[in-house]
């Protein structure tokens, strides 16, 4: 196993153990050293779009993790024991576990993690039955990303109290996973798949949608009914799924050294850059320039 690269001059490196094998990533770490003696220390996490040859093989790992798949397929073999992967299906690992993550060429995986540590980390494994080495699926599928994405911007920050807040959503994630494991009533209906394909829709043609009456005629449904399935099935609504989807790929652009904010904002759909960076603020917490700074 390699080790996390050391810091230089007080500016943290990239861990080696973060895949090179991913076509994008929104990625923070903020202690790869974590104290023995702490109940629960976040390590690092983030957000990957994997490349279709997306495989990972390890025999153990340093820290206890939790992945979750939002889009593509593939395998996960926790201990020896394969299992399919598919959109809102959580698996974890810790040290002495063996995980092999292979991804499937035709769908590639996009998938959130988290890697922690401390003394109380497996214990908050268990309290959501994810124990190192087992598998659970989530309904509906996507009830945990806006958590991995507040914790991805808490980590991003690295304020005094990104520490603390982001052991905090920890602890929630770990709460969300146990509440959204039983299958929910009405998951498999109608409703339920009428709602995964606005969601689906709204995913794949974010950059071109601009209001909620947009996405309603598209996806051939009523606005008044799209926003009832978004408040049965979601916690949030269509058009602040289209937001965030949004500033999500503005923040990747920005991220992008040459590029201006007026162009990125263009790019998502924003005539007025002022508006955009209003927005922007509103959604992801900090304006698009404080945001370049934490390049």
């Amino acid at each position: 196993m390699k080790r996390p690269v050391k810091p230089v001059s007080g500016i943290p490196a990239i861990p080696e153990f973060f895949s090179a094998e991913v076509a994008g990533a929104r990625r923070f770490y903020l202690n790869l050293s974590p104290p023995a003696t702490r109940r629960l220390v976040v390590v690092c996490g983030g957000l990957e779009r994997c490349n279709p040859d997306y495989a990972i093989h390890r025999d153990t790992f340093p820290f206890f993790s939790f992945e979750y798949v939002v889009r593509g397929s593939g395998t996960v073999t926790l201990k020896g024991s394969p299992c399919v992967l598919k959109p809102g299906r959580v698996f974890s690992y810790g040290p002495g576990v063996a995980h092999h993550i292979q991804g499937e060429a035709g769908d590639p995986l996009v998938k959130y993690f988290v890697d922690f540590a401390g003394t109380g980390a497996e214990a908050l494994m268990k309290s959501c039955r994810l124990s190192p080495g087992s598998v659970r699926d989530v309904n509906p599928p996507h009830v945990l990303q806006p958590l991995f994405d507040e914790l991805i911007e808490v980590g991003l920050r690295i304020r005094g109290e990104s520490a603390e807040l982001s052991v905090k959503l920890l602890e929630c994630l770990a709460l969300r996973i146990d509440g959204a494991s039983a299958v929910m009533e009405g998951s498999e209906t109608l409703a339920f798949t009428m709602y995964e394909h606005c969601r689906q829709y709204i995913e794949k043609h974010a950059l071109r949608l601009f209001t909620l009456r947009q996405i309603a005629a598209e996806c051939h449904v009523s606005s008044v009914y799209l926003c009832r399935l978004y408040r049965r099935y979601d916690n949030q609504s269509p058009y602040q799924h289209l937001l965030r989807l949004k500033m999500n790929a503005a923040a990747d652009r920005l991220r992008q050294s040459g590029v201006l904010v007026k162009q990125v904002a263009e790019e998502v759909g924003f005539d007025d850059p002022y508006h955009f960076s209003r927005v922007f603020r509103a959604t992801l917490g900090l304006s698009p320039a404080a945001f370049r700074r934490l390049r």
